[in-house]
């Protein structure tokens, strides 16, 4: 019985060493490693300098006299158009992890991979930063090289601004179930800006204007943005000090916002989201439209609101449409006018009756949109060779971001829309 019970404990001695061996393995693999940006060099790295060439031009804003056009990932050009034929660069204001942008007053707002960053931009020659709120928005990642797996992460390293293909060796964890993200649009995000607030745009304006890609809406002393499945709702109590008063859940795949008569309209791949501001702290959903699966950035007119639908591989539909769309009893009831089909249709504009649609690889078009269910019959205008993304209508000058460059238009003769200007993308070789 002795024996048997010293054999026992050997057992149990042999097992609880063998366990303690093999705790951790290491397996050495070729992957994708990450290239970490520090939160003290992020959180340093807001400067203006030197103007230079648009490599991959994003999202693009206008204020004053000003254009602002997002370098995706890198930071924003600035442009001053106060002569649409002549657009001036004024130089790059660096902000590493930047895909949006909103300005009140003279204070520009923008994201910086996980913070949201306000910078002083009434001297071209001395912005500064004047305020930031750390760690709001997600951790995410840039795309990766899909034929290889992703090396162990750590984020108290700093932002991933990119990978290096190489050989690792980590420790493998059981249980270990990892969810990378990728840069899609916005804040979960790739590059993929809204109306913020007053339309006129003329100088000395409040806020600016976005095109209707935009994920960033001003509204009074407040700033809404939304990421695929959230809604971050920010008190501008000063320049210095945006504070987030909360975050609130509205869905999946929220793409846009667009913001008129004291409301939100939001735009995801399966429909619009309206939200009241009567209480601008906490805004809230009176009114929802569905339509399939598709991208859909939405413009609004009085009680009309236009949307685009583009499928495709991202998009997730199959669907390329132009939407029209009825609202009533106070933005809360919807009834889809007509549908028009369309190419691969991405952002859009309105300037009363005119309507400027970025029909992809079929290129600009401008209808007369005075009849809601006649609008294919009156194309007023179309560029086929402009492949754009987004445009803003803006006191009878266009202005345009697409694949090759930002590109302007004079539509004061509506008759005669020529194109006035082109400051083109170079790609690096």
């Amino acid at each position: 019985m002795k024996q048997t019970k010293y054999i026992f404990s050997a057992l149990v001695l042999l097992l609880a060493f063998a366990t303690s061996c093999t705790d951790k393995v290491f397996e050495t693999f070729t992957a994708n490693s990450p290239v970490y940006l520090s939160y003290t060099d992020l959180r340093s790295a807001v400067k203006m300098t030197a103007a230079h060439e648009m490599n991959n031009p994003g999202k693009i804003y206008f204020k004053d006299q000003y254009i602002f056009i997002n370098e995706k990932m890198k930071g924003v050009h600035v442009y001053d158009v106060s002569d649409p034929k002549n657009p001036q660069n004024k130089g790059f204001i660096e902000i590493p992890g930047n895909v949006d942008i909103a300005i009140k007053d003279n204070i520009l707002y923008a994201d910086s991979y996980v913070d949201l960053v306000s910078i002083d931009v009434s001297s071209f020659s001395a912005i500064k930063e004047v305020g930031r709120v750390q760690k709001v928005f997600p951790y995410t990642l840039p795309k990766y090289d899909v034929n290889y797996p992703v090396a162990k992460l750590d984020e108290t390293l700093g932002v991933v601004t990119d990978w290096e293909i190489k050989s690792v060796r980590q420790e493998l964890e059981q249980r270990y179930y990892p969810t990378y993200y990728r840069y899609e649009s916005g804040l979960a995000m790739d590059g993929s800006y809204a109306n913020t607030g007053s339309i006129g745009g003329q100088a000395g304006s409040t806020y600016g204007v976005g095109g209707s890609m935009a994920r960033f809406g001003l509204y009074k002393d407040f700033l809404y943005i939304v990421g695929q499945y959230q809604l971050y709702t920010f008190k501008l109590n000063s320049a210095s000090d945006a504070k987030l008063l909360q975050t609130t859940s509205i869905g999946w795949n929220v793409e846009t916002i667009f913001i008129t008569d004291n409301h939100l309209f939001l735009g995801t791949q399966n429909g619009m989201i309206v939200q009241s501001l009567e209480v601008p702290e906490r805004p809230a959903q009176i009114g929802t439209f569905s339509h399939i699966t598709a991208c859909d950035p939405v413009v609004i007119k009085g009680d009309l609101a236009f949307v685009t639908l583009k499928g495709g591989t991202t998009c997730r539909g199959t669907v390329n449409q132009l939407d029209v769309i009825r609202m009533s009893n106070g933005y809360s009831k919807f009834t889809l006018l007509k549908s028009y089909p369309m190419y691969g249709p991405q952002g859009l504009g309105i300037d009363d009756d005119l309507l400027f649609i970025c029909d992809g690889d079929a290129g600009l078009k401008i209808y007369n949109s005075a009849d809601p269910l006649t609008i294919i019959d009156h194309l007023i205008a179309s560029f086929p060779l402009i492949n754009a993304y987004d445009a803003i209508p803006m006191n009878n000058y266009l202005f345009m971001i697409g694949e090759k460059g930002f590109i302007l238009y004079d539509y004061t003769n509506i008759q005669n829309i020529k194109q006035i200007g082109i400051i083109p993308v170079v790609k690096k070789s």
